[in-house]
């Protein structure tokens, strides 16, 4: 099969890897209908140091199911699926609490011999706890609406809900890539009243608007949280989106004493605010990795009725042989994100 496979820091390649094949009982190999590009794939683009074996790429992927494992009793051969950004097996103790991220049984695409999922198929693992079946048709115009249910509209998802965001809240997101937009269309999902989101991309905030943002805080640093503070007085309510230092520090600042941040973006800094002035404000930092699998169905029936569209985040597709093309598209900012289609 073809595959896109990262050798380093700009290198992408798609090439010929090995068909998936059933290993454990429990897996199922599905045959990848639509993937992407995600927002956390740029920073090893950005970053990998070269290697000579190169490692499978995305964690994003919805297709048909080709073949199952003996032990596999919810899936059979021509189901559509979505599958969770991370696999698991959806019955132990964490993901009985909703916890799937850190299932003691699951991983991640693309390491310990898992496929990536740009690629023509992947075997999962675990399928029966991790992929998800579809009511729809495989040409459904829903299909990149469903895709985003496998990571950026469930981590946004998990912003809001970690965030405790709720009926007449003020809400303020911090980024306007996919995941911040999802979160705004989350936290409008949620109910809340008055939604700032801070970015500076006219094109991005507009569909943040077009999501439920009600205010665009194009500034950043103390600008951005002076304009804040100045149209609310203090949220009480934020999602940081973004993942550096430069964005907790907003996060910090526009929050209200006693409010919560929860952090979505993949922090790319170790060390953090956190000595006597930000214990004393009584501030709640939360969020982390979303346990996609806990939220997909969920969500489901809001995609299926068109409540939410998180599907318009895709604003460019590309074969899969394009996928390099994809990754220096986003890492230029021409994409917000890039749509892999088979």
């Amino acid at each position: 099969m073809r595959a896109a496979v990262m050798y380093g820091a700009g290198d992408v390649r798609v090439e010929d890897r090995p068909d998936p094949k059933i290993v454990q009982p429990t897996d199922a190999v599905v045959r990848t209908l639509a993937s992407c590009v995600c927002g956390s794939d740029l920073w090893p683009y950005r970053s990998m140091p070269a290697t000579g074996t190169g490692r499978p790429m995305g964690h994003e992927f919805l297709g048909i199911v080709e073949e199952t494992g003996a032990d596999v009793r919810r899936l059979r051969a021509g189901d559509l699926v979505v599958a969770p950004f991370t696999y698991s097996d959806n019955t132990c103790d964490y993901c009985a609490k909703g916890l799937h991220i850190s299932c003691r049984h699951g991983g991640r695409y693309g390491l310990d011999g898992v496929d990536g999922g740009q690629g023509e198929a992947v075997r999962v693992p675990h399928s029966d706890g991790t992929l998800v079946r579809l009511p729809v048709a495989a040409d459904s115009a829903l299909l990149p609406s469903l895709l985003a249910l496998s990571d950026v509209m469930t981590t946004g998802h998990h912003g809001a809900v970690t965030a405790g965001v709720a009926t007449g809240d003020t809400v303020l997101v911090i980024g306007d890539g996919a995941v911040g937009l999802c979160a705004v269309a989350a936290a409008e999902r949620l109910g809340a009243e008055r939604i700032l989101v801070m970015g500076r991309h006219t094109a991005r905030t507009d569909l943040g608007r077009e999501f439920g943002a009600t205010d665009v805080i194009a500034e950043r640093g103390d600008e951005g949280i002076a304009r804040v503070r100045d149209l609310t007085g203090g949220v009480q309510r934020v999602i940081e989106a973004v993942g550096t230092r430069q964005s907790l520090d907003a996060a910090l600042g526009a929050v209200l004493d006693g409010g919560t941040i929860s952090r979505l973006g993949v922090p790319q800094y170790e060390e953090g605010p956190i000595g006597p002035s930000a214990f004393m404000r009584n501030i709640t930092l939360t969020g982390g990795a979303s346990p996609a699998r806990a939220y997909i169905e969920q969500l489901l029936p809001d995609v299926l009725d068109g409540t939410i569209t998180p599907g318009r985040v895709f604003d460019r597709s590309f074969p899969l042989d394009g996928t390099p093309d994809a990754y220096r598209a986003m890492a230029d900012r021409q994409v917000l994100k890039a749509l892999i289609t088979l």
